[in-house]
């Protein structure tokens, strides 16, 4: 018997465990990252019983975690960036010297730890972890509004931190010829650099590469194209240019979200963002030995006590100092009262040149880990907090609903699902009554063409909850489905459903059961069957014609309609 390949049967493993552990943790009412991150403790190296790769896993979580930054990109436009700058620049920078000299402080009290090492494990205590705090507002709807804008632009500026930290670190152990200064200056040309690609460049090629791709008609060879963008953007920053893999994912999506093709980047990406996550989790689990925690436990402890101070309490602090209001800067400070991913790089580079000593390995690792298992503890109690606090204070970016597809504001609109034989009518007669309107179609040549006539419309697919949000089902008053799949229908209106029960429904059918089931959801809905739709314009021309007046008719009609297929062969004209 062959067994499987090492790579496989961890990976196979680790989503396994994770499934089981987030399932359980949910089971138990908490999020299921807390049972990834138990998971990734049971399979780890330093438990009895299954172990699976770790360098492997940590691979395949440096990939989440650019897929995931990827992802946020795709929603993040940079004007919602610089809206928030005058909050994120002096509140970052200074929860991240607050949070440095609490943690320089506890180092200074280690035996045989100087300044220098101090500072720089305070800085590993310091740095919040983007996937954590993304995830943890994603979990509770707030990434989209202004707690998620804040929140992402202080995460920003301490990726920007961390890669100055990390060119430093060598250079403080004296083993580059430059000094300091120059280190420093050479890491801000190659982002300069990097950034300035992104913008004049990037920004031009990428959607234009996709877009060609998208003509295709191809889903398949559009996600693939879309994880190459991602991933390759992402290499490139870090091999290239010395800035983190995931901050590279992160200016990707920027870049596409300023285009049209931003939404359905995104509902494409999703499953894998979220399986990758899991891994990601895993993998931090995996990096805890239970026994570092005994060997240090006051250390442990008070590296726990300074994680949660230094970024949760200074954060909370300042963010209500630069007048945020206290609901929103509880929201945000919570999702930043964790270290993470770009912790342990930091830690073990630190490790390696001697810098830090391999005892503090596990105190680290203790302040990541209870942190985030006492995430929804921390945004209780920042909450009830905030909730005891004046409101005297004004939102920093009051207009937070955004239209990334760069539509007009719309409201009391219809959807339109599909610009075939048959949306193409409909569209025509909203036209001609001046009707607000918006289509969602995925062939991006009919996109095109609607855009040069100024059509308000978005390309992707109308089965991802991405698309529905971006045409602002939750304000429609109208939907309409022409798509020709059963199954596709079904699941636009139980999406639109979902973000606006009010909104009204007319899909195209063509069986009986299709007509049967939207009757089961909404008896005020309509469906219309091709077949039924030609015997009903015969009948009403028939009935016109015998002298019935176009009123009546239409009002019989109209009945036959609504009624259901086996009811209607049966009954009469008065039923």
């Amino acid at each position: 018997m062959e067994h499987a390949p090492p790579f496989l049967a961890s990976l196979v493993l680790g989503l396994a465990f994770a499934f089981a552990f987030g399932l359980a943790a949910r089971t138990l009412r908490m999020p299921p990252l807390v049972g990834y991150l138990v998971a990734g403790v049971a399979i780890g190296p330093n438990t009895p019983g299954i172990i699976i790769d770790g360098a492997f896993t940590r691979t395949l979580a440096e990939v989440g975690v650019g897929l995931l930054l990827f992802g946020v990109g795709l929603h993040f436009r940079p004007q919602d960036l610089l809206a928030v700058w005058r909050v994120a620049v002096p509140g970052a920078t200074a929860q991240v010297a607050i949070g440095v000299l609490l943690g320089a402080a506890l180092g200074m009290a280690l035996p045989g730890l100087g300044l220098g090492p101090a500072l720089v494990f305070g800085l590993t205590l310091a740095i919040a972890s983007t996937a954590v705090a993304t995830r943890a507002l994603e979990d509770r709807g707030t990434l989209a509004g202004e707690a998620g804008q804040i929140a992402l632009g202080w995460l920003v500026l301490q990726d920007l931190l961390v890669v100055l930290g990390l060119v430093l670190l060598p250079a403080a152990a004296g083993e580059q010829g430059e000094s300091i200064g120059e280190a420093v200056l050479l890491a801000l040309v190659k982002l300069a650099t990097f950034a300035a690609l992104m913008l004049l460049v990037g920004r031009r090629v990428l959607p234009w590469a996709l877009r060609q791709v998208a003509r295709s008609n191809s889903r398949e060879l559009f996600t693939l194209a879309v994880v190459v963008v991602a991933l390759g953007v992402a290499f490139g920053a870090s091999s290239l240019f010395g800035v983190s893999f995931a901050l590279g994912a992160f200016f990707a999506g920027i870049v596409l979200g300023e285009s049209d093709l931003g939404h359905q980047a995104a509902a494409e990406t999703l499953p894998l963002q979220r399986i990758f996550a899991a891994i990601f989790f895993v993998s931090v689990g995996m990096l805890l030995n239970p026994l570092t925690v005994l060997d240090a436990p006051l250390t442990s402890i008070l590296a726990l006590v300074v994680v949660l101070l230094g970024t949760g309490g200074a954060s909370f602090g300042l963010l209500v100092a630069l007048r945020v209001p206290p609901a929103t800067a509880a929201t945000v400070a919570a999702a930043l009262a964790q270290i993470g991913e770009f912790s342990f790089v930091l830690m073990e580079l630190a490790i390696g040149e001697r810098i830090l000593p391999a005892e503090l390995r596990g105190p680290i690792l203790l302040g990541s880990f209870g942190a985030i298992l006492l995430m929804p503890l921390t945004f209780r109690a920042l909450g009830f907090l905030a909730k005891r606090m004046p409101t005297r204070t004004q939102p920093v970016h009051p207009d937070t609903a955004r239209s990334a597809a760069r539509l007009p504001r719309l409201e009391g609109h219809a959807i339109l699902i599909g610009y075939g034989r048959v949306g193409v009518l409909v569209a025509a007669a909203l036209r001609r009554h001046d009707l607000p309107f918006v289509v969602v179609e995925d062939d991006r040549k009919r996109v095109e063409s609607l855009q040069k006539q100024a059509v308000p419309v978005l390309w992707g697919n109308a089965t991802q909850p991405e698309m529905l949000e971006a045409a602002h089902a939750a304000r429609a008053r109208l939907l309409i489905v022409t798509l020709p799949l059963a199954w596709e229908a079904r699941r636009v209106v139980q999406l639109a459903r979902a973000a606006n029960p009010r909104i009204e429904v007319a899909v195209r059918a063509h069986q009986d059961a299709e007509v049967e089931w939207l009757h089961d959801q909404d008896s005020t809905g309509l469906a219309v069957m091709g077949e039924r739709e030609v015997a009903l314009g015969l009948a009403d021309f028939a009935l016109q014609r015998m002298g019935v007046s176009p009123i009546t008719a239409q009002g019989t009609v109209d009945v036959l309609r609504k009624r259901r297929v086996a009811d209607a062969a049966v009954a009469g004209l008065g039923a």
